[in-house]
This record gives structure tokens, sequence and C-alpha cells, in this order.
């Protein structure tokens, strides 16, 4: 790493990480290229599209946005760090297709369905807005969501008859 490189400690995965990062990389970059964690995709490079999608500290977020020395001493989760059988009800309901916005469809899901409660003041495609999804659009998606909550045990009505 070049000398304009700063050392970071962070928690990836659950697994205390030390990386050398400079000023202009990028999370998902670092995630991406040096990390090998290759779900995370880069769609838009711009924020908008939310194949990027990771928790920082348990929120999703945009790595593309996000400076790699910003999670110096913070936790980050990426899509491999979800448990294979929590995808069940995305590939039996056909909600994914080409794999592209698929990671941040899950990770924005998965967040969702361990925050029921906001479905109290939003509606699922409301708290999906920030995935972009050009195969398959958003029925399935939601279907497959609407399943996973109510095995789950969380299926509150949404607030709008816009998730239908």
């Amino acid at each position: 790493m070049s000398t304009n490189s700063v050392s970071i400690e962070t928690t990836i995965n659950g697994e205390k990480t030390s990386i050398d990062v400079t000023a202009t990389e990028r999370l998902l970059d670092v995630l991406r290229y040096r990390l090998g964690l290759t779900g995370s995709k880069e769609g838009c490079g711009e924020g908008e599209c939310g194949a990027c999608t990771v928790y920082l500290d348990g929120q999703p977020v945009n790595s593309c946005l996000i400076p790699a020395y910003q999670v110096r001493g913070r936790v980050v989760e990426t899509i491999e760090s979800i448990a294979p059988e929590q995808l069940g009800a995305f590939v039996a309901s056909g909600a994914t297709q080409c794999g592209a916005c698929s990671p941040g469809v899950v990770m924005t899901a998965q967040w969702i369905v361990k925050h029921p409660h906001l479905l109290q003041s939003h509606g699922l495609r409301e708290l999906m807005a920030g995935n972009l999804c050009r195969c398959t659009g958003y029925d399935g998606i939601i279907d497959a969501l609407t399943e996973t909550l109510a095995a789950n045990g969380s299926a509150e009505e949404p607030v709008s008859g816009q998730d239908r």
C-alpha cells in the first residue's frame, strides 16, 4: 500500500480485520477487490440502485458511497453473512433473476425482517425503494418478503395499499 494509506481495524462478518486503506478507497472496492467479498455488486456507483448494500453497525448503507476509512472501529456485514436458509423465500417465489440486484435486495429485506415495527409507518415498497430491480419487478420481491414476515410472525399490515 502507498505511503498515503492508513491502517484501520474493523469487524467484517464477525471477524476483526486490519487493513490499509487510502482516503479515496470506497468500502465496496475494499470488500470486493481486497477482501474477496464479491457478493456486494457495483450497480450505479452513485448510491441509487442498492446493489452494493451492506450493514454498517446494523444499518443498511450503500457501500459505494462509504469511504473505507470511515469503517474504522465499526461493524460491517455483507451478503456473505446471510445464511443460505434465509434466502429460501426469495428463491421459492422467483424474486431473483439475474443476480445483479439480489444481494442488495436481500440485505434490505433481511433488515426489514429484523425490524418489522417499521411496517407500522411505512409500506414494503417504500422500505425497498432504495433497491432497483430491472428483471423481475417488485411483485416477487414483495411476495417473498411478505411470506418471510408472515413465517416469522411479523405480518403487520402495511400502512398503504400500495404494497399489493
